[in-house]
């Protein structure tokens, strides 16, 4: 009989890290190992990525985990819960309660809404700055009057 892979906490970010760790130990592979699985099911996954993540406190990204649990062997159904214990604990609600907007028929999350913000301002400031030509190349470069001959006395 095989022992049942552990139970995402909506505690805190340290426990659920620790869950995580755990999980990683249930699973039985290798950082590497599960690098490879990610892989070979289409997503990156790097090995020090998930050395990083499991030897801080801190509340891993949504996608991090999501591909991380699945590479252990969760099921679309177990990953599911894993990412609304996450959820839970970064907004301190459960997970159906956390705020959503709806675009395009799509809900979004505030930090998906603030990322594309960020991405459409970032886009917005660049094409500025090369409207007025600040990261061009054309610079017009002065050489101030130079003599090399001394005049004699």
């Amino acid at each position: 009989m095989t022992t049942p892979p552990p139970v995402p906490p909506d505690t805190d970010a340290a426990a659920f890290m620790t869950a995580l760790r755990d999980l990683k130990v249930w699973s039985g592979l290798s950082y590497r190992q599960l690098e490879r699985r990610a892989a070979r099911a289409g997503h990156v996954l790097p090995h020090s990525t998930v050395a990083t993540m499991l030897g801080r406190d801190r509340l891993p990204r949504e996608e991090l985990v999501a591909l991380f649990v699945a590479a252990c062997g969760m099921r679309a159904d177990e990953a599911q819960v894993w990412l609304d214990a996450r959820v839970s604990i970064a907004y301190g609600r459960p997970a159906e309660a956390a705020p959503t907007t709806k675009r395009g028929g799509r809900s979004w999350r505030p930090h998906q809404v603030l990322a594309g913000a960020a991405v459409a301002l970032t886009t917005v400031l660049l094409a500025g700055v090369a409207g007025v030509g600040v990261l061009t190349d054309e610079v017009e470069v002065v050489q101030p009057p130079t003599s090399l001959l001394v005049p004699r006395s």
